[in-house]
């Protein structure tokens, strides 16, 4: 990864301590001691190309540090479960919070990673409630994947299959019934990849 100067250290610094609540432009320029917002914002850009920092497409006021210089840790934006409108992403909202994790956790690029903590008993016995889940954007499951998707305005965790020009949604718990998505309102926000258990 390549060196940073001494302001794009600063600004790294600012960014990750307000992380849950973003500066503006000229906040960030005051804070650094630049003359101008056009500086500040060409440190972030020196940070996105240095492999650092990525700006969520989007959502333009929320950011992922990608990297910390002084711990071996990338930083994923946290994404609660809930209800959105039919034409609505999950991803279009702010975090609920930052989550630092082992890079060794990722089999995918961090820029990419985003979490979501697990409500409900649908996905029993693999998830359970409260399980934190690790999930890479992508709109192209394969079959039989573990999507976080919305269907109908509603945000949830099932186990993805097509079936013909039918896309049905499984839970693994099996008091459920498989449901068959809306095709106008229905998309899939990414692959689950990894959970980390958090029985309490």
């Amino acid at each position: 990864m390549k060196q940073l100067h001494t302001k794009q250290k600063e600004l790294l610094e600012i960014l990750k301590t307000n992380i849950s609540d973003p500066l503006t432009l000229q906040e960030l320029a005051e804070r650094l001691g630049v003359a101008s917002k056009s500086v500040a914002f060409h440190h972030i850009k020196q940070l996105e190309k240095k492999g650092y920092l990525k700006r969520n497409p989007e959502n333009p006021r929320d950011y992922f540090i990608l990297k910390d210089p002084e711990r071996n840790v990338v930083y994923l934006p946290m994404y609660g479960q809930a209800k959105c409108g039919p034409e609505g992403t999950l991803l279009s909202g702010a975090p609920t919070r930052v989550v630092p994790v082992d890079p060794s956790m990722l089999y995918f690029p961090a820029c990419k990673g985003f979490m979501v903590e697990a409500k409900g008993d649908s996905m029993e016995n693999i998830i359970s409630p409260r399980d934190w889940l690790i999930v890479e954007q992508d709109r192209c499951p394969r079959q039989r994947d573990i999507v976080v998707c919305v269907n109908q305005g509603e945000v949830m965790v099932k186990r993805f299959s097509q079936d013909g020009e039918n896309i049905i949604l499984e839970s693994q718990n099996k008091k459920y019934s498989p449901i068959i998505a809306d095709r106008h309102s229905f998309h899939v926000e990414g692959i689950v990849r990894s959970i980390i258990k958090r029985n309490f």
